[in-house]
């Protein structure tokens, strides 16, 4: 049986953003992560939490994800 390895000791700040796209979902959660990703260090783990559309006359005008970003205090 494989030994489990402890998982890390830390505190961990949860926040949301949101992505925005005109070609997919896809890409507005990679901008959302990219951007935080150049004020945030250490990003840990990024879910999808809600996903859009902008509606203009009737045809999709934009992609939009909300994302949870977790990253670890520094000590």
């Amino acid at each position: 049986m494989a030994k489990k390895t402890p998982a890390p000791e830390g505190v961990y700040r949860v926040i949301d953003v949101v992505g925005s796209s005109d070609t997919s979902w896809e890409d507005a959660a990679r901008r959302a992560v990219e951007t935080a990703g150049k004020s945030l260090r250490d990003l840990r783990v990024a879910e999808v939490t809600k996903m859009d559309m902008r509606v203009e006359n009737g045809k999709v005008a934009a992609f939009r994800t909300r994302v949870s970003l977790s990253f670890k205090y520094e000590a």
